[in-house]
């Protein structure tokens, strides 16, 4: 949407003309133009006196049309856009992320301003973007907390029944048991993004052995991948000692390890490899799961973003946000490799710091 200036903004109390102006700029020009005449004498100003009202005439219309070009170039090369980009701002101040504001100028003859103005429309999309962003977060908070206190009060208004059976009661119970710690660990994880991307977690670098790391997260998980009897394989160096903040990329392979889990079917296979060279580590997870499409592979990083709504209530779609936000703190990158029934595969790619 094209914004247009408005009227004059009653805040504004300076003007293109002024009195003051006019006045100073008559008396320099009046003295500067008598100046050689008194120069070359007082005769020649005597002999001039009954034309001195004509000479402040003449000077004062010069003056005021002087005055009057300077005006309409200030009001065409600064205050117009001013005024349309004031208009502008006002608005995005409002919460109106749709004003556009227009160059002046063609392409090929941008000034400072068209590129401020420029700018200025970058800077309003970005702000649009980002609370779009904020209100999709709150909506997604807001769905992901109303779906478990919904179950926890539905199952608690079921268990004021005396007349259910011990063993209803106890089905009852466990299901407000899992929807309680399913938004515990929401909160928990909303907290640690927050923190993440605030960056009030301050980074603990210190040299740790990432091989020990990677073996103690794989055999957390060691129940679940047999429970599903998941066939689990790890090709790992004996020891690699890397300087980063270990509780950080914890977060990293446990979520990548719990994600190939939640998605391998029973039966299917899990690999966990590493490998290194002089600059830096790899770390890939590879399950043989439901695998992803393009446009999941797209947002599987976004907030709340689950592509598999079969799993809906085995995550929070935040996992893989966090291992994202700390794989880059890191100085590191994660990527993705997936198609429909081939299964999945994480890579992180680390930077080797040994100092």
């Amino acid at each position: 949407m094209r914004t247009e200036p408005s009227r004059q903004d009653e805040r504004v109390k300076a003007r293109h003309f002024s009195w003051k102006f006019y006045i100073g700029t008559l008396v320099a020009l009046s003295v500067l133009s008598a100046l050689p005449a008194v120069l070359y004498g007082a005769p020649v100003l005597k002999e001039s006196r009954p034309f001195v009202g004509w000479y402040l005439l003449y000077w004062a219309i010069v003056t005021g049309l002087f005055c009057g070009f300077t005006a309409y170039q200030k009001h065409r090369a600064y205050d117009r856009p001013m005024r349309k980009l004031s208009e502008a701002a006002k608005r995005v101040a409002e919460g109106d992320f749709s004003v556009y504001v227009a160059p002046g100028h063609r392409a090929d003859k941008l000034d400072y301003v068209d590129v401020m103005f420029q700018d200025f429309n970058k800077m309003v999309e970005e702000l649009g973007s980002l609370e779009t962003m904020k209100s999709d977060f709150i909506a997604s908070v807001s769905h992901e907390i109303k779906t478990p206190l919904s179950v926890i009060q539905s199952y608690s208004t079921a268990l004021q029944s005396e007349a259910l059976p011990p063993e209803t009661r106890r089905e009852y119970t466990q299901t407000i048991v899992a929807s309680s710690q399913k938004l515990a660990s929401l909160v928990t994880n909303i907290l640690k993004l927050n923190k993440i991307e605030n960056q009030v977690i301050p980074l603990n670098s210190e040299p740790y052995d990432l091989c020990r790391q990677l073996c103690e997260c794989a055999l957390a998980f060691e129940g679940a991948w047999e429970n599903k009897q998941i066939e689990f394989a790890a090709e790992l160096d004996d020891r690699l000692i890397i300087r980063a903040d270990e509780s950080l990329l914890e977060i990293v392979w446990n979520n990548l390890l719990s994600n190939a889990v939640k998605f391998t079917n029973p039966g299917g296979k899990i690999q966990l490899r590493q490998t290194s060279d002089e600059n830096s580590v790899t770390v890939s997870v590879t399950d043989t799961g439901c695998g992803m499409d393009e446009h999941t592979r797209r947002h599987v990083f976004d907030k709340f973003y689950q592509g598999d709504t079969s799993h809906y209530q085995e995550g929070n779609g935040l996992g893989l946000a966090l291992a994202w936000k700390a794989v880059e703190l890191e100085g590191g990158s994660i990527s993705v490799d997936s198609a429909p029934g081939e299964g999945t595969t994480f890579t992180v790619r680390l930077p080797l710091r040994l100092d």
